[in-house]
Parts: C-alpha cells; sequence; structure tokens
C-alpha cells in the first residue's frame, strides 16, 4: 500500500497496517520525518508527490490502493490525490480536513474520503455524553457502541430483558468480568459488571445507554 505524508494521520495509519504484516510505501518530502520513521515502516521515500513524474518513478501507477494523509496544505493534498487518481490507482483515499476540502477531493475522483478529526469528534461527544465505553458510526446513522449494561437488563437473560423490542437494539456481545467476549445467546444473563456490545440506530442506542443512572 501507498501512504503519502507521515504527519499524525498517515503514520497512525502506516504504523497499523505494518503490525497487520502489510507491505507500505510511505512517501515523505520532509527529510526529518523519513529519516525518523526509517526504521520502524517498511519503505519510507523522500520524494515530492505533487510531482507526477516523482510518483511515476516510484511505481505508484503499480498500486492498487494509495492513501493521500496530507493534511496541512489543502492545495497540497489535490495536486497528490490528481496524480495517483491520473496514474490510474484503483483505490484512491484521501483525508480531508474540512467539508469543502472533501467536495474537492471527490470531485477530482478521490474514491474514498476521510474526515479523521471530525469522525473523532462525534465518536468521543457520544462517550463523554453517554453510558458508553467506545463507539463506532456506520452508514445511514447505524452503530455499534460497547458499554455498561442498564440497570433493567442486570441480572436478566436476553430473552427477559427483549431489548430489540422495548429499546429497539441488539445485544450481540457480552464479556463477562476476566472473560474474553462471546456472542449473546437467548438464555445469556447479564451480569452487573459485564461490558455488552450493542446495535442499533445511533438515537436508539443512545436511548438506551441514557436508560440508567451508572457511571462509569
Amino acid at each position: 500500500m501507498l501512504i503519502v505524508g507521515l504527519g499524525r494521520f498517515g503514520v497512525s495509519l502506516a504504523t497499523q497496517l505494518v503490525s497487520q504484516g502489510r507491505e507500505v510505501l510511505a512517501v515523505e518530502r520532509d527529510h526529518a520525518l523519513v529519516q525518523k520513521y526509517a526504521d520502524s515502516l517498511t519503505h519510507v521515500v523522500e520524494a515530492d508527490a505533487s510531482d507526477i513524474e516523482a510518483l511515476q518513478q516510484l511505481g505508484a501507477q503499480d498500486f492498487s490502493t494509495a492513501v493521500v494523509g496530507v493534511g496541512t496544505s489543502i492545495e497540497s493534498s489535490v495536486l497528490v490525490a490528481v496524480n495517483l487518481v491520473d496514474l490510474g490507482v484503483e483505490h484512491v483515499w484521501a483525508k480531508a480536513i474540512n467539508k469543502a476540502h472533501g467536495k474537492i477531493l471527490t470531485r477530482i475522483g478521490c474514491h474514498h474520503v476521510v474526515f479523521p478529526e471530525h469522525d473523532a469528534g462525534v465518536r468521543v461527544a457520544h462517550l463523554v455524553a453517554n453510558q458508553m465505553m467506545d463507539f463506532i458510526k456506520f452508514d445511514d446513522n447505524f452503530a455499534i457502541a460497547r458499554m455498561l449494561p442498564p440497570r433493567d437488563v442486570i441480572g436478566r437473560t436476553i430473552d427477559q430483558c427483549r431489548p430489540r423490542s422495548r429499546h429497539k437494539v441488539n445485544i450481540v456481545g457480552i464479556k463477562p468480568p476476566g472473560q474474553p467476549f462471546h456472542y449473546a445467546e437467548p438464555e445469556t444473563s447479564i451480569g452487573p459488571e459485564d461490558v455488552i456490545i450493542v446495535s442499533g440506530h445511533v438515537r436508539d442506542l443512545e436511548r438506551f445507554a441514557d436508560h440508567s443512572d451508572r457511571k462509569r
């Protein structure tokens, strides 16, 4: 995978991919950053990715997926993204810092545009405002959350508390203290210290999480 830009987003992404055993070619024009991450990433090259000839020499056109992690300069981000699209990279992902930036990236042909700061803000807002321990939102306002169980389900089985009919959410997983997560079955009983994985629409999850005055 090709990653352009070794800012916080690019480094975090590259490091995670390497930990998963993926081959990563990181392109960065800042000499200090290239030296800093040369030993921890698979391949780090000092080059200006806004120059399409530089990308061609690196073989960018041979990658099926590339990520534009440049975020400090919208102009540089757009130039890099255009180059990757023009080189025929099948999947171009790009980081956007605001909606206008994202709209430009989409219009020039980026296949996937992400808003890491915005997405992180949404996630943290749910963690702060609700009784949630983790929160992941998908399309159409559907989400999965990790939380402590509300009081009215503690000591009852999934079949008894009927979360789907009463709260419009599904309890899909449960983790008792000191044990691994396992799938929730109708006969699964929920303890006060268990951690549960719940899926549903965002508003329903929020109401379910707030159905208790428990504090973490």
